[in-house]
């Protein structure tokens, strides 16, 4: 690893090159897990219910979905899409956004996500250099663009991104390679209650659920991740951005549909972890 990341550092131009195409290939990977995620919880969760009010009925659909299988298809006929048309961004525009079979137009989400994957994963790497830090930093931004994309889609926050990146963030400062271990912890912590008190207060004035459990789960993951003090930084940044926007959508969707908070946290968040002391000292006048 040493190693790697010595040549990496003497030569700053194949690292680019190296993060870029791998970004890409994860960009592509990424869109598969924002699809099938959700596809995925909602068959388990049909499953289990099956199984807790009819357990002697066999399950209805046995066939397992997963990230792997079955291979990827098109929406519309069901073609399987070949290993050279799911090449990131150059298969898009060889095909001309349409099916290769069916002609059917494919959304310019599935490029512009492998696109912004790899913007982000240079900015990570500007940032941070040939380090350990861009490393899990690029793993960071990996999994927010995934829980992005998944609540944008369906207001859900999954535990298992969640959850994960809660303790890869304690496991890493542990080693106090972003912050301390102790401030690692109350980061973690504070960043779930602070959130859930907000929903508390909410919920007993209005008598409605204003958000979920999920954005208090993201909040304390990148609590862990960068300390308290960061905190009051991502809560302002994405309370200022939900708000504008969700005032937009309340105009275009109405006043009744819900939008979901997860992506301000996550962008703010990601802001926070690459600029965040310089923010923060521009703001204090420091």
């Amino acid at each position: 690893m040493q190693q790697s990341l010595s040549y990496f550092i003497e030569n700053p131009t194949a690292l680019y090159l190296a993060v870029g195409l791998l970004s890409l290939c994860i960009g592509s990977f990424l869109n598969v897990v924002i699809f099938r995620t959700p596809k995925m919880m909602e068959q388990e969760w049909h499953q289990e219910c099956q199984m807790l009010l009819h357990p002697e009925q066999p399950l209805i659909d046995q066939s397992k979905l997963t990230l792997s299988q079955p291979a990827s298809t098109c929406p519309q006929c069901k073609s399987p899409i070949r290993w050279y048309q799911n090449i990131p961004i150059i298969s898009w525009i060889i095909l001309r956004g349409k099916c290769g079979s069916c002609q059917n137009p494919i959304s310019i989400r599935y490029p512009l996500i492998e696109l912004l994957t790899m913007v982000c994963s240079l900015i990570v790497v500007a940032v941070f250099g040939a380090t350990i830090q861009m490393l899990f930093g690029l793993i960071l931004t990996w999994v927010l663009i995934t829980l992005t994309f998944i609540d944008f889609d369906t207001q859900l926050l999954p535990d298992r991104f969640t959850l994960p990146l809660a303790a890869l963030g304690l496991g890493i400062n542990s080693f106090a390679l972003y912050t301390t271990a102790s401030s690692a912890i109350w980061g973690y912590l504070i960043g779930f209650l602070c959130l859930w008190v907000v929903y508390y207060l909410f919920k007993l004035v209005t008598g409605k659920e204003g958000m979920g459990y999920g954005d208090f789960k993201l909040l304390a993951a990148l609590g862990a991740w960068m300390g308290p003090m960061m905190l009051p930084l991502i809560v302002l940044l994405s309370s200022v951005v939900g708000a504008i926007i969700g005032i937009i959508l309340m105009k275009i969707r109405g006043e009744n549909q819900p939008f979901a908070f997860g992506p301000y946290i996550a962008i703010a968040g990601w802001i926070a972890f690459l600029w965040g002391d310089q923010i923060m000292k521009v703001y204090l006048g420091g």
